[in-house]
């Protein structure tokens, strides 16, 4: 295949992904970054998948359009800032790096999710961050600055999911929050309805430690979307967290 990008100016590159395959357009990714390449910008993506997948290093990746699925799989290492919205599981394994959405994200978002952070502007489909894990000092993070579908940390294992629900009054009320959860917390903004909380899952009013915990993540999520004047930084949140390490444990042992 010929080579469609052009030299911006040192390490800098930028690929046109109007009509390529999206196998096509991966191979190109990889070839720039393996030249030397430290930016790479993508535009006219539309539906591509499993871009940046793989990829590692401290790299930079900026994708005007909307990716397919699998935004970011098995990421470790580089920041990938999307101008728009993105398809279903971005982020599906990360292990490391950034992925910063200006606009909303599909189903699944975060799935199974082992290290660094993902930031949507807007808005996640079903189940997102399940399956999020951590390890030693590896713990995910997802931070939402809209609301979510059902089965929201639905499987968690570990890791940081916070929901900021901007522009929403009243209870979350999205039905199986934290489904099965058995490590990690889910964080959000308001009240959460008693009949939306799933099974092995507890809440309690987020402490002002809790707040300073999350205060960071926050401050990162004001800064990269320019909302200064709509994050509650001081809450009140609600934290859901496990109420068991085996939650569904009756279902597979009698005693």
């Amino acid at each position: 295949m010929s080579n469609r990008w052009g030299l911006e100016e040192m390490q800098r590159v930028s690929i046109d992904a109007a009509g390529i395959h999206y196998t096509d357009l991966n191979r190109e990714i990889k070839r720039a970054f393996a030249a030397g390449a430290r930016e790479i910008t993508l535009t006219n993506v539309l539906g591509q998948r499993f871009i940046a997948d793989g990829l590692r290093g401290d790299v930079s990746l900026i994708i005007r359009g909307v990716p397919g699925g699998d935004l970011g799989m098995f990421m470790s290492g580089p920041t990938c800032t999307v101008y728009g919205n993105s398809d279903h599981a971005s982020g599906n394994t990360m292990d490391a790096g950034t992925i910063i959405i200006h606009g909303s994200s599909g189903d699944a978002v975060a799935h199974s999710m082992r290290g660094g952070s993902i930031y949507v502007r807007d808005n996640v489909g079903y189940r997102a961050g399940i399956h999020m894990k951590q390890y030693e000092e590896k713990c995910p993070v997802l931070v939402v600055g809209g609301s979510a579908r059902a089965f929201l940390g639905e499987y968690m294992a570990g890791g940081l999911i916070i929901l900021l629900r901007r522009g929403e009054d009243g209870p979350f009320s999205e039905r199986g929050i934290g489904s099965g959860i058995h490590g990690g917390e889910i964080v959000v903004r308001g009240e959460i309805s008693p009949e939306c909380l799933g099974v092995g899952a507890k809440v309690a009013p987020a402490s002002s430690e809790d707040i300073g915990r999350i205060r960071p993540y926050l401050e990162r999520y004001r800064a990269v979307f320019g909302e200064d004047s709509v994050i509650q930084l001081d809450g009140p949140y609600t934290r859901v967290t496990p109420s068991s390490s085996r939650p569904f444990a009756n279902k597979y042992v009698w005693e």
